[in-house]
C-alpha cells in the first residue's frame, strides 16, 4: 500500500466546491423553515458528495495508512448496514416482543410487529404469486411492490434524517414562552413518566435561562382533560411543576386542547401580545418534536422545539407511528406518485 500512487489532477479538487455549496443551500434552507422535508434531500446531497470527495482527497495523499484505515472503516459500515437489513425483520419481531412486554397492547404499539410480519413473509408470498399467477400480472405486482416499497423507504430515510437534525436545536436562552404538550395521565389524574420527563425537560431550561440571563419564563402547560380523566392534563402538569419549585406566576395551565394542532393554537391565545412576536419553544417527547414543529408553524407559532428523552426500546414504534402521521400530511403528493408506480409497473411488466 505505501508504493500505490494515485495521481489526482490539482482541477479535481474543485469538486469540493460542490458539497460546500449543497451544504450553503442546506443550511440557508434549514435556518429559514427548520421544519422542511425536502431540506433533507439537500443534506443528504451535502453528506454524501463530501464523503465523495473525502475519498477523493484520501486517495490523493498517498498516505498508505490512512487509505487503508479509511477503505476498512467504509467496509465495516457496508457490512453492517447489510447485515441490519438482512436480519430488518428479526430486529423488528425483537423490538416488537419487548414492547409486547413492557406496554400496553394497543395498534400503535404493535407496528413493530406488523411490519416485521410483513417481511418475514414477503419472500414466500412473492414465491407463490409466482405459481398461481399469469407472469404478467406477477411481474406487475412485483413491480409495484419493490418501487413502492422504495419510494416508502426512501422517504422514510428523508424524514429519519431530518429528525436526527432536528434534535440539535439549541434556542438561545431569551425564550417568553415554553409550551409543555401535554399526554395521557396515569389514574385520570396523576401525570405519568413520560409527560414528567417533558416537564422537567421545560423546567430545566427556565432555570438555566434564569441562572444566566435573569429573565424568567413563562411555562405553558397544554392539555384538555380526556374522557377517562379526572383532571385537565394542562392542570396536572401545572401542580407537578409548581411542586418542583417553579413560581406559580410563571405557570399557566391550557386546559382545552385536545390535539397537538389544538395544544399549539390555544397556547397561542394565552400569550401575551407585545411590539414584537413572542420568542417560543415548545418541548416533547425527541420522536414528536419534528412533527409538532410543522404542526406549529401551521397553527402560525413560530416555535422550535426541544426534546425529552424516550425509552431506546419504545422509539421504533414511535417512529413509525410519527412517520405515517408526517406522510399522510403529504397524502396529495404521495398519491400522484403511486399512481406514476403503478404506471411504470405496468411498462415494465408489458416490455
Amino acid at each position: 500500500m505505501g508504493e500505490m500512487a494515485f495521481h489526482i489532477p490539482a482541477v479535481w479538487y474543485w469538486v469540493w466546491v460542490i458539497p460546500v455549496s449543497l451544504g450553503g443551500i442546506f443550511a440557508w434552507r434549514y435556518q429559514r423553515n427548520k421544519t422542511r422535508l425536502s431540506n433533507g434531500l439537500w443534506f443528504s446531497a451535502a453528506f454524501y458528495t463530501f464523503l465523495a470527495a473525502l475519498a477523493m482527497t484520501i486517495l490523493g495523499t498517498n498516505n498508505g495508512p490512512l487509505i487503508a484505515i479509511s477503505l476498512i472503516a467504509f467496509v465495516v459500515i457496508l457490512m453492517a448496514i447489510g447485515v441490519t437489513f438482512a436480519l430488518q425483520a428479526f430486529l423488528l419481531l425483537w423490538n416488537a416482543w419487548i414492547v409486547w412486554h413492557r406496554e400496553q397492547h394497543t395498534v400503535a404499539n404493535m407496528l413493530t410487529l406488523g411490519l416485521g410480519i410483513f417481511f418475514l413473509i414477503l419472500p414466500w408470498l412473492d414465491q407463490l404469486a409466482g405459481r398461481v399467477l399469469p407472469r404478467s400480472l406477477d411481474a406487475f405486482l412485483v413491480a409495484v411492490v419493490n418501487l413502492s416499497l422504495l419510494y416508502v423507504a426512501f422517504w422514510f430515510y428523508n424524514y429519519l434524517t431530518m429528525l436526527v437534525i432536528y434534535q440539535f436545536n439549541r434556542p438561545r436562552l431569551n425564550q417568553d414562552y415554553i409550551v409543555v404538550l401535554g399526554a395521557g395521565l396515569l389514574n385520570g389524574n396523576q401525570v405519568s413518566p413520560l409527560l414528567k420527563q417533558r416537564i422537567d425537560r421545560g423546567l430545566r431550561f427556565y432555570r438555566r435561562q434564569l441562572t444566566k440571563t435573569g429573565h424568567p419564563v413563562k411555562m405553558i402547560f397544554s392539555g384538555g382533560q380526556g374522557s377517562d380523566e379526572t383532571v385537565a392534563e394542562g392542570q396536572a402538569m401545572r401542580d407537578y411543576a409548581i411542586s418542583q419549585g417553579l413560581p406559580a406566576d410563571d405557570a399557566i395551565a391550557e386546559t382545552r386542547s385536545r390535539t397537538t394542532l389544538e395544544n399549539m393554537q390555544f397556547s397561542r391565545a394565552l400569550m401575551t401580545t407585545t411590539a414584537r412576536p413572542p420568542r417560543v419553544i415548545f418541548v416533547s417527547n425527541n420522536y414528536h418534536i419534528y412533527r409538532a414543529g410543522m404542526i406549529a408553524q401551521q397553527a402560525g407559532l413560530r416555535a422550535d422545539g426541544i426534546g425529552s428523552r424516550t425509552a431506546r426500546f419504545f422509539l421504533p414504534n414511535a417512529v413509525l407511528r410519527e412517520y405515517i402521521a408526517v406522510f399522510v400530511r403529504n397524502k396529495r403528493w404521495h398519491l400522484v406518485a403511486f399512481g406514476g408506480i403503478l404506471v411504470m409497473s405496468g411498462l415494465l411488466a408489458w416490455l
